[in-house]
């Protein structure tokens, strides 16, 4: 073969194998991004969901469909709900619940040390996600009942402590026992979990107030970086 001919050819099939490297790069970087979506939630569904023992979901089998209908719509982010939005993460809320509210506009501090959230700002009767966690109902920490606080979640891998669109990502982790502290007008508050659960956003009675003694209640959305669910993190106030 002369020079010319080997030339020739070499530049004839270099298009071509191109092509055959860029669809295989196409490839495997869809399957890196379909990985790094559906690691999060085949991860809690794993790991962290046979914890919390049985979903509360007060769903008749006969609407089941619907259900999963929007469940994968949210997940495949075809819905344009705002989940930023204190709001919407319980729709049925404002009609059915009656939700007894502290003064609005206070703001209190909550701190999680084993997930490293330090003196995080709670708004009392808030919306916005993104600028601080919301105390959606309820009275004052140290109070009798429970304060139910609202904080975003996102995919683990972009966690912050310290971003509030991604502060309770890692709530799932903690253990019965864990401490939260709030700190009201000078006054700290010391609670210990007892109680971790998931939920639909159906299930109303964890919004439900008590008044046998002092408690909190965390909220987050789950599996992270989805809305499908709601993880709720309970706490009994305990002596400092």
């Amino acid at each position: 073969m002369t020079l010319y001919s080997y030339t020739k050819t070499r530049h004839h099939r270099s298009p071509k194998h191109f092509r055959r490297l860029f669809s295989f790069g196409a490839i495997f970087s869809g399957l890196v991004i379909l990985g790094w979506v559906l690691y999060p939630i085949l991860s809690f569904e794993i790991i962290y969901a046979p914890q919390f023992g049985s979903l509360i979901q007060p769903v008749p089998e006969d609407n089941l469909k619907q259900v999963v209908s929007l469940e994968l719509s949210q997940i495949l982010g075809l819905t344009t709900t705002d989940y930023t939005k204190a709001s919407v993460w319980f729709p049925k809320a404002a009609n059915v619940v009656k939700l007894p509210l502290t003064n609005s506009n206070s703001v209190y501090t909550l701190s999680i040390p084993k997930l490293n959230i330090e003196q995080a700002q709670v708004k009392v009767g808030g919306e916005d996600l993104t600028k601080n966690l919301i105390h959606y109902t309820g009275p004052l920490p140290g109070k009798t009942g429970h304060p139910v606080i609202f904080g975003h979640s996102t995919i683990p891998l972009i966690y912050n402590p310290k971003d509030y669109k991604t502060i309770f990502t890692k709530l799932q982790e903690l253990k019965k026992g864990d401490e939260i502290f709030t700190t009201v007008d000078s006054i700290t508050y010391r609670y210990r979990v007892f109680d971790m659960k998931v939920v639909t956003p159906d299930a109303l009675s964890v919004l439900e107030q008590n008044s046998d003694d002092s408690y909190i209640t965390l909220i987050t959305c789950v599996p992270p970086g989805t809305y499908l669910k709601r993880l709720v993190v309970k706490g009994k106030l305990a002596n400092l």
